[in-house]
């Protein structure tokens, strides 16, 4: 991380001295700004974290003590065994990962980084290399990363605000793109760590696994048809089943803790407890990387890049807009959302055409991967990440490519 945290600020700063040398006047003054506000805004992004950590640091106790996860963890233990050897089956990280993974499916971001956090910190008591991402971890993040989504609420929501035809159109593409980026993920996460070996090469062999049982399998299957089940009705009432998700999720663990006969307003508050100490730990990582990822927005770095590389790609259907879109996904959450917004508001794209879905499924099929790097290695205090960065970007440019191939797909017309 220390690499990519001096390139990012280097690269800044050499851009905006080289407009200021060009003639271009205000560069070092616009990149000061930019030092200032993002390191500003940091600390109230962490604290804005606060409540939504206890919310679902709360939920996932209840969750805990009445033994979901434990059963969520058995329905899908013989996929997650495969790809997590080096964990054993019954550790409480596996249940942690898979509220993780269901939050991403069901587009609850919010949701998603209280239990990656936990996840995290389960993994971390495992590794045998404290303070270097291990190779389970860094296959976690991976699958965060490019997590399979089955219904972007936020971009639906942002369509239906700015009058599409067809708010959930980008569910389809969404759900493709990030299939693709997830296989490639775990390839990439897989092939990479022979490249980035830890620490003196001392990590254990994983063990060697078994053929799959057929009473082993049933959960899995049962997992996929569940999943499969739920694709066309989302495709079809993903607008209207949208607003339901998460007060079910919250009223649903609720009502099972007290069905399991726990104490769920004592237990949610023993859970929500941890949310503020997780949220003031990453103060320190998120001023970090949000004032790098603020020195590159305003030095001009990516439109000097992306613009000339628009003009290239915009003849296979993937203009500057679009690749301005990808980067800033990549960068920043709240970044990104906003210049979303902004082009769905602009005639000249509009939420219908292929621009418009093309622009909405890559804010959906892709991560802030910069910002998911330092908060969820920085709550355990990870330095050094390994091939984690590499493995991330790989998937975002899987599944920027993945969603151009769908969207065209999709919004190609019909032939008589």
């Amino acid at each position: 991380m220390n690499a990519v945290f001096l390139a990012l600020v280097t690269a800044s700063f050499a851009a905006a001295a080289w407009a200021e040398a060009t003639g271009a006047g205000g560069a070092m003054e616009a990149l000061s700004a930019a030092i200032v506000d993002s390191a500003t805004a940091s600390v109230p992004l962490a604290l804005g974290l606060i409540g939504i950590m206890a919310l679902f640091l709360g939920l996932m106790k209840v969750a805990e003590v009445g033994g979901l996860l434990d059963s969520t963890a058995r329905l899908l233990r013989p996929l997650l065994t495969r790809l997590f050897p080096e964990i054993p089956a019954d550790h409480p990280a596996m249940g942690a990962m898979v509220m993780n993974i269901a939050a991403n499916l069901l587009g609850l971001g919010n949701a998603a980084t209280p239990f990656g956090i936990r996840a995290m910190e389960h993994l971390e008591r495992l590794n045998p290399h404290p303070g270097t991402a291990s190779n389970a971890q860094v296959l976690f993040l991976a699958i965060n990363t490019a997590g399979i989504t089955l219904l972007p609420t936020k971009v639906i929501a942002l369509r239906a605000s700015s009058g599409a035809a067809d708010p959930a159109a980008v569910v389809g593409p969404t759900l493709a793109a990030t299939i693709v980026a997830a296989i490639i993920a775990v390839l990439a996460s897989r092939g990479l760590q022979r490249f980035w070996p830890s620490p003196a090469n001392l990590s254990r062999p994983p063990p060697p696994q078994p053929a799959l049982a057929p009473e082993r399998i049933w959960p899995v299957a049962l997992a996929a048809a569940i999943v499969l089940t739920l694709v066309p009705l989302l495709l079809m009432y993903g607008k209207v089943i949208g607003p339901w998700l998460l007060p079910g999720l919250v009223t649903g663990i609720l009502l099972y803790g007290a069905i399991k006969r726990v104490a769920v307003y004592e237990t949610f508050v023993a859970g929500a407890r941890a949310g503020f100490g997780v949220a003031v730990k990453i103060i320190p990582y998120l001023v970090a990387i949000l004032m790098a990822v603020g020195m590159i927005r305003a030095s001009g770095v990516l439109a000097a890049i992306l613009e000339p590389l628009g003009r290239l790609t915009a003849p296979l259907g993937l203009p500057a807009e679009a690749l301005m879109m990808a980067a800033m996904r990549t960068l920043s959450g709240s970044g990104s959302y906003g210049l979303l917004a902004a082009q769905m508001k602009d005639p000249t794209i509009g939420p219908d055409g292929y621009l418009g879905i093309l622009l909405g499924t890559l804010y959906g099929s892709t991560e802030t991967t910069f910002y998911v790097l330092a908060v969820y290695f920085g709550a355990v205090g990870i330095r050094r990440i390994r091939h984690a960065l590499a493995v991330g970007l790989l998937a975002d440019l899987s599944a920027l490519i993945a969603a151009l191939l769908v969207c065209q797909w999709f919004t190609a017309p019909v032939k008589p």
